[in-house]
């Protein structure tokens, strides 16, 4: 018994012992901070959250320890639980996403993101609107872009981040300004009116009116009305996926006639709270400059044209060859008034989190960027958005909420320079005094610089909000309905203040004038749904139905207020002297559908969808206010066959898809089948008349828009390579236009359905390839080719009509009938062309009869993204066949004040000196100038404006973690435009000449930080 007590006492000594030197140890000699008291350290219970790239939990996810067998998978919410210690590295893998290797940490929660391995096709979801479809099983024709890409660009615009990226969707720039807009046609142009081919735009749910806000008299400057899209902030985009054929537009019924752009938000993610922080600023400059004379050349041009002419004494008013202005003086005024340098400084923060029931993301963004102009302008926009997802504990009932404000301020000059530092003679006077007063040379000189004295401002502020709740009452069965609100305020003016004139012309304030444009944009939409998914052996299908109610109301006011007492004030209408109102609009816009679709898939490769809408508008007449569509879409695929798999075994996938269906059309306006009214401005006994604007039509009714696709797409070598073929034919007809009227009839045209015919029909190409898929090398490769062909089918009596010289049945509606030029002549030196009536005069639109198409034969872009440890290089080539006009379609005669291109040097002296161009004159000369005329209107005034351009570069790396107290620093390099390309010498080849600001190659570096 003592002997026990005896080794009972040892055993407590020693365990005191031993708990003293691990307390001891833990107090003093711990220098790495480890706390070996507890124990628990070592092995504790962590819990882990998995989810997408977009925030979505992922069912089934292997988590295990590396090394070891110990493992779990996650639940319904992504949640799993395991026992680990802080050293142990976890291994997460998923079918469809690329493995992920991470360290335990001291952290009790893990938020792990899987990213998609681009590779598997059954993971990778796409958004088709009212429903997500895999990769693998979609049967419509739909592009997608994600964050990642939208992230390496330095863009303003949403279109912007879309350029050379998509088959089938051709995008350009309208204007180098600051907060300019874009021109898009998704699969050709299918309406006869310019303005009725932009897609539908839909973020988060909400259809988002894409028409142009203000007035060209206020926003002319902006080459058109400033475009809403500014107002989304490419930073908080999540994906952007355009839908193109009837099975993927068929849903949205008349909206979807010329595609779809579905823009997904940035959403909350479960997990530890990040904030993720970015600065980035850069400059950017005209892309390119034309070759234009030097003060030698333009004075050789000028005096020779005087002489061809006869005239000996210079007249009075030619300042820049009498003798009056410099003969020696030479600038440079494409680089004076367009070549400075504009900054581009975007500043953001966002923070997200929550747990697995509740995520919230929430981030703000600033955007500043200057111009290429001498003088202070900007443009400024603010934005900030809020994305907050809630799902019950039994995963029936989900609540989310996206909300995006938006104000931008835009300052520009009166006036855009480009046109003028391109004609303006280059030994034209400086442009300040020695006081450094604004230089009128004595009356001479209209200083281009006065154009600063003017301004165009505008004022924007937008709200877009969406809420989508759904209920799951048992498994399968899903209700759901989305609530949706806009809400868009413009302010916009251009000041024409009396200092914008030559002080010589003697005008005053009396005379100053300012254009003012209000709009005012309401919209709520509201779409209950159902959906239903069940199983029947092999057979998986898919219901859904459900109804749409939407209304919008479109203000908008015009003035114009002349004669102050001062320019200080002008922008006071209480002192202005006269106020006219230009235009008044106060319109409301009703729609109504129902919609469904059916979904069968049996045995995972033979897959029918049934899609169809019934529409109502309350922009056509009575009757005439519904109308159905619907499309059909099938897809098998093949390399589920057990032939395939073993016959063909290195087609890793296969699948062939095709659909047909219709779509529709209403963008014609509101209130277009009416007899409207409009004020007659004149008063008649006392009283405002009212004069007759419109007739009435009953049956006015819906543009209708036939779609057929036919696509294959294959995968090799575990689908490391993806080839996409896919043929499409359109057929737009029961065109909305106005049909022209007898003059006795008191108007000039009606609006009603013309039975013609408007075919798109085109070859769709994309490659990818991942080159290497490496630890630490990985190389990708994106390519995309499309071939559109635009034609019109028929036209009635179309020679009878006003479209007969815009318009020619076989051929596309972008062209222009124009000269047939045929060379210069070598005895008179004057440009000749084609006398297709033979009346032996070119002078009338009988002559205009060489077709010239101006639709590009084929464009697309390829794009590589290369990384290697934490370095990342991103580039995209964008490239495009077609023909544009180039400078001689706007540039004036040469021999007049006014400087041309360096090329007109090789011109006609004499008959034994002939030369490419025509002989100069001052314009006294009428055979001279008729000749010039027609040339501007002839295809010698077309050119070939292809061009490779580098649309886009995007160098970073990312600082390991460890290196910033666990804070992950990225630094980058961004560039847009930055290489061209191209033939064309009439300026930027996709701008093409027309006297505005070209688009801006852009060189930004920045740095980004998450913790």
């Amino acid at each position: 018994m003592q002997k026990k007590c005896v080794i009972r006492d040892k055993c407590i000594l020693l365990f005191t012992l031993l708990i003293f030197s691990i307390g001891t140890y833990s107090l003093f000699g711990n220098t790495r901070g480890i706390n070996l008291f507890d124990l628990a350290a070592y092995q504790h219970r962590i819990k882990g959250v998995v989810t997408d790239t977009n925030g979505i939990p992922i069912q089934g996810v292997n988590v295990k320890l590396q090394d070891a067998s110990q493992g779990t998978f996650t639940n319904e919410d992504g949640i799993f639980y395991l026992e680990a210690s802080p050293s142990d590295v976890l291994v997460v893998s998923y079918i469809g996403f690329k493995t992920l290797v991470v360290k335990v940490g001291d952290t009790e929660e893990l938020s792990l993101v899987l990213e998609e391995d681009v590779t598997d096709l059954g993971a990778v979801t796409v958004n088709a609107g009212y429903y997500t479809v895999s990769e693998k099983e979609r049967t419509g024709s739909i592009s997608k872009i994600t964050a990642a890409a939208i992230e390496e660009q330095p863009v303003t615009n949403v279109l912007a981040t879309m350029q050379g990226q998509m088959p089938g969707v051709n995008i350009s720039q309208t204007t180098g300004m600051p907060g300019g807009g874009f021109s898009i046609q998704i699969r050709g142009q299918n309406s006869l009116r310019l303005d009725a081919n932009a897609p539908l735009y839909v973020i988060d749910g909400v259809p988002y009116a894409s028409e142009g806000i203000g007035s060209n008299s206020t926003s002319g400057v902006l080459a058109g009305s400033t475009s809403p899209l500014n107002s989304i902030n490419p930073d908080n985009i999540a994906s952007i996926e355009v839908l193109k054929d009837a099975d993927a537009t068929a849903i949205y019924g008349s909206r979807g006639a010329n595609g779809v752009v579905l823009i997904t938000t940035k959403k909350g993610k479960a997990g530890k709270t990040q904030i993720v922080a970015n600065y980035s600023y850069g400059l950017g400059q005209v892309t390119r400059f034309i070759d234009l004379m030097d003060t030698t050349a333009y004075l050789q041009m000028r005096r020779e044209a005087f002489a061809n002419d006869g005239i000996t004494n210079y007249p009075s008013n030619a300042y820049d060859v009498n003798g009056t202005w410099d003969q020696h003086r030479y600038t440079d005024w494409q680089e004076v008034l367009t070549g400075g340098s504009a900054a581009y400084t975007n500043a953001g923060i966002s923070i997200s989190g929550g747990g697995s029931q509740t995520n919230f993301f929430l981030s703000g963004n600033f955007l500043n960027q200057t111009t290429v102009f001498p003088g202070d302008f900007r443009y400024q926009k603010g934005n900030v958005h809020l994305g907050i997802n809630h799902t019950s504990t039994d995963q029936k009932f989900s609540v989310s909420f996206s909300g995006t404000y938006t104000t931008q301020d835009n300052n520009l000059p009166y006036t855009d320079l480009t046109y003028i530092s391109r004609t303006l003679p280059p030994n034209a006077p400086a442009l300040y005094n020695s006081d450094e007063s604004l230089n009128w040379e004595n009356g001479t000189f209209n200083n281009p610089l006065s154009a600063f004295e003017g301004e165009f401002n505008a004022i924007t502020y937008d709200l877009v909000a969406n809420s989508l709740i759904s209920y799951k009452p048992f498994r399968g069965l899903e209700l759901s309905s989305s609530f949706g609100y806009t809400n868009l305020q413009h302010r916009e003016n251009n000041s024409n203040p009396s200092t914008l004139y030559n002080p010589a012309f003697g005008i005053g304030p009396d005379n100053s004038a300012i254009f003012l444009t209000q709009t005012n944009r309401d919209s709520w939409i509201i779409e209950p749904r159902l959906r239903y998914q069940t199983k029947l052996g092999t057979l998986s299908m898919d219901f859904l139905t459900g109804a749409t109610f939407q209304n919008r109301t479109n203000y908008n006011l015009g003035q114009l207020a002349i004669g102050f007492p001062s320019n200080s004030l002008i922008h006071n209408l209480e002192a202005a002297s006269s106020i006219q109102v230009n235009g008044y609009d106060n319109a409301m816009y009703r729609y109504q559908a129902l919609f469904g679709r059916v979904n069968l898939n049996f045995k995972g490769r033979y897959i029918l969808n049934l899609t169809g809408r019934r529409d109502g508008s309350s922009r056509f007449g009575p009757g005439n206010q519904f109308a159905n569509f619907g499309a059909i879409g099938a897809a098998w695929l093949f390399a589920e066959e057990t032939w395939v798999k073993k016959g063909l075994p290195f087609i890793s996938f296969g699948k062939l898809r095709g659909s047909y269906g219709t779509t529709g059309s209403d963008q014609i306006g509101d209130y277009q089948y009416l007899d409207t009214y409009a004020t007659s401005g004149g008063l008649y006994g006392g009283n405002v008349g009212l004069t007759p604007t419109r007739l009435f039509n009953s049956n006015f009714g819906w543009e209708t828009n036939k779609k057929l696709e036919l696509a294959l797409e294959t995968g090799f070598l575990k689908d490391r390579l993806f080839f996409t073929t896919a043929w499409y034919k359109n057929r737009s007809s029961n065109q909305l236009v106005g049909i022209p009227l007898p003059a006795t009839t008191g108007f000039t045209s009606i609006q009603a359905n013309l039975n013609a015919t408007v075919e798109n029909q085109g070859w769709e190409f994309t490659l990818r390839s991942v080159n290497l898929n490496h630890k630490d090398w990985n190389w990708t490769t994106n390519m995309n080719l499309t071939i559109p062909e635009n034609k019109l089918l028929s036209f009635p009596d179309l020679e009878g009509s006003t479209y007969r010289n815009r318009l020619v049945i076989g051929k596309a509606l972008n062209i222009d009938k124009v000269y047939h030029y045929t060379g210069l002549n070598s005895d008179t030196g004057v440009y000749e062309f084609e006398d297709y009536n033979n009346d032996g005069a070119i002078a009338s639109p009988d002559d205009r009869q060489f077709i010239q198409d101006l639709n590009p034969k084929f464009f697309g872009g390829i794009q590589n993204q290369i990384s290697y440890k934490q370095f990342k290089f991103d580039f995209l080539f964008q490239f495009v066949k077609k023909e544009a006009p180039n400078a001689f379609a706007s540039f004036g005669m040469p021999g007049l004040m006014s400087n041309q291109p360096l090329e007109v040097s090789d011109r006609w002296q004499n008959p034994n000196t002939l030369g490419t161009y025509q002989r100069y004159s001052t314009g006294v000369d009428t055979e001279i100038r008729n000749g010039y005329l027609n040339y501007q209107q002839s295809n010698a005034a077309i050119s070939d404006a292809s061009f490779i351009r580098l649309k886009n570069l995007s160098i970073s790396y990312t600082i390991p973690k460890k290196w910033f107290y666990d804070i992950e620093c990225r630094i980058f390099m961004q560039g847009q435009n930055l290489l061209t390309f191209t033939p064309y010498k009439g300026g930027d080849p996709e701008f093409e000449f027309s006297g505005r600001l070209p688009p801006l190659k852009l060189f930004t570096t920045g740095i980004e930080l998450r913790f």
